[in-house]
């Protein structure tokens, strides 16, 4: 059965030529700066982030950018579809260049929960195997600069990085644009530490929203609790400050056996039909936090 996106479901729409501004548009909300709101406000259909808008993206429009400037596709798993969120990561390197974004019906991958927490506050998502599964979820066409800062965000250029960048072939995964075509495959980020698993030992999905995702693993670990605090609140303010905290969250995953495989591991650095050399940017590139 097919999962329909969650988020920004229900934003106020304005009609063409209204206000396009992420503001206007509810979906101005940055996760990196507010990490109780992550994965952020999603779009509800199709777009281009310009800057501060998010502009209609029709299928000639959307053609024009896929095929041009070398883009390549990334499947927006977490905070990558919030427009604000990369508007934000955009920034710290200067980079202003338009994002199609393209919501698709991607099926062979589901989003679970990443096993390690996150110097930005949250416990992010991650994207895990899921033959049969249907997702909505947004397709970026990144150029290779705007690649490289994605890259540098998620930690793939170094060694104490937290993703590695994979490519995801069809008909593994298959996704589609929502125009009658499939693509060849597609990029992904894949948690170097596993994803949590749920009481039966298989990846449990995100739930999309932070504050009840913490409260249930500071409800299941006495440990967790005494690193992070009782409540969602605490937890996002103490993983914020101490970097060396969400390390030991990290390692406490594992050892309380919370952690299981995605499924995607057996495509790290496999490099099948992958359009891009080696799959890595490298380490010359764009640096950032780590998420």
């Amino acid at each position: 059965m097919s999962q329909p996106l969650s988020e920004g479901r229900g934003e106020p729409v304005p009609p063409p030529g209204g206000d396009r501004t992420l503001r206007a548009l509810g979906l101005d909300g940055v996760p990196r700066e507010e990490p109780l709101l992550y994965p952020g406000a999603w779009p509800r259909e199709s777009g281009l982030l310009d800057g501060d808008r998010l502009l209609p993206l029709d299928r000639p429009a959307r053609q024009e950018w896929e095929e041009g400037e070398g883009r390549v596709p990334v499947l927006a798993i977490g905070s990558n579809a919030s427009p604000a969120q990369l508007r934000h990561k955009m920034a710290e390197f200067g980079i202003d260049s338009p994002i199609p974004m393209v919501r698709s019906r991607v099926t062979g991958v589901d989003v679970g929960v990443s096993a390690h927490v996150s110097r930005m506050g949250y416990v992010s998502a991650s994207p895990v195997a899921a033959p049969g599964s249907v997702r909505e979820l947004f397709v970026l066409w990144l150029d290779a600069g705007q690649l490289a800062v994605i890259d540098a965000s998620e930690g793939v250029p170094m060694a104490g990085g937290n993703f590695d960048r994979v490519w995801l072939p069809a008909p593994d995964v298959s996704v589609e644009p929502g125009d009658g075509s499939v693509l060849g495959g597609a990029y992904a980020y894949v948690n170097r530490h596993g994803v949590l698993r749920d009481g039966a030992g298989t990846p449990r999905r995100h739930p999309g929203e932070q504050r009840p995702l913490i409260t249930e693993l500071l409800h299941g670990s006495a440990r967790l609790r005494e690193l992070f605090g009782a409540t969602p609140e605490e937890f996002c303010a103490r993983a914020r400050a101490d970097r060396r905290l969400c390390d030991r969250g990290t390692r406490l995953f594992a050892e309380e056996r919370r952690v299981t495989a995605s499924g995607l591991e057996r495509y790290v650095g496999s490099g099948q039909d992958d359009p891009l050399a080696g799959g890595r940017t490298p380490s010359t590139g764009p640096t950032a936090p780590m998420p």
